[in-house]
């Protein structure tokens, strides 16, 4: 493990094209469900380093895994890393771990990733959640903004591009230790997975009918400060099942901002379940 990722350990998947890092939980007594939360874009599995121990302390376990090109993972050669391929990521790595069914929790692009994953293996699904994220896809004004990000990526290294990032994700109150750590973080990212995951989340298709179709246990968590995906963009359904839970002080990193209120929230779901 090093201060940008909780990763300590790692499995080849994909016939050796992927080496995906994660942690892994195991509480007292065994495990009353299996939950694997992924980050963001330009983000590691340290995003939820909050979250985890609090989680497990009440008898979940906990997959966190680095997204490829991410963290500690490895970035395969690929021009776009697509959501439907960061979906199957997610399943090699619960058949890697022997998981029968999960609960899928997703920040932002990792949103995006279990989306994908409800749609194409739904009977490996114990529930599964958004947290800022949305089942829309981009407007055409975000596509345009995917491409100026390769290019800036291309032009500019990783490292500038985050610093130009992240600020932008934090609500305006948010502390300067708390948007330095996520910079810290997010300098780990590689320049491949950085391109190709801008243009996998260009390419997404709308997704709101996974949404009000599934049923499973679906958990939506907003920001009331979140810049890059408003509240009406998460709470797109309230079909059965669903939980919304908004962080009146959160922006688009609640993991972050406003943990223990994050980890009630998930939590309260959980118990649902």
């Amino acid at each position: 493990m090093n201060k940008h990722s909780l990763a300590d350990r790692s499995v080849v998947v994909h016939n050796g094209e992927l080496t995906i890092t994660y942690v892994d939980t195991m509480p007292e007594g065994g495990a009353k469900v299996n939950v694997v939360l992924l980050h963001g874009y330009c983000g590691s599995s340290a995003y939820w380093e909050q979250i985890v121990p609090q989680l497990s302390k009440e008898g979940a376990r906990v997959i966190v895994p680095d997204t490829r090109g991410h963290g500690k993972s490895s970035a395969p050669v690929s021009s776009v890393y697509t959501m439907e391929a960061l979906a199957q990521d997610v399943l090699a790595l619960a058949d890697a771990l022997q998981l029968e069914q999960i609960a899928l929790l997703g920040h932002s692009m990792g949103g995006y990733t279990a989306l994908a994953f409800a749609e194409q293996y739904p009977s490996r699904l114990r529930a599964f959640g958004l947290i800022h994220s949305t089942g829309l896809p981009d407007s055409e004004a975000a596509r345009e903004n995917r491409d100026r990000t390769v290019q800036k990526i291309e032009e500019q290294g990783i490292r500038t591009f985050v610093e130009g990032l992240v600020p932008n994700l934090f609500a305006p109150n948010a502390s300067a230790e708390l948007v330095t750590r996520a910079i810290d973080i997010g300098y780990d990212t590689s320049a491949q997975g950085g391109q190709a995951s801008a243009l996998g989340m260009k390419d997404r298709p709308d997704r709101r009918s996974v949404l009000e179709t599934s049923t499973q246990p679906l958990l939506l968590v907003a920001g009331a400060n979140d810049g890059i995906i408003p509240v009406e963009r998460t709470f797109t359904t309230n079909r059965a099942g669903t939980s919304q839970v908004l962080l009146e002080s959160a922006g688009h990193m609640g993991m972050l901002e406003a943990p223990e209120e994050l980890t009630a929230g998930i939590l309260q779901f959980l118990a649902t379940i």
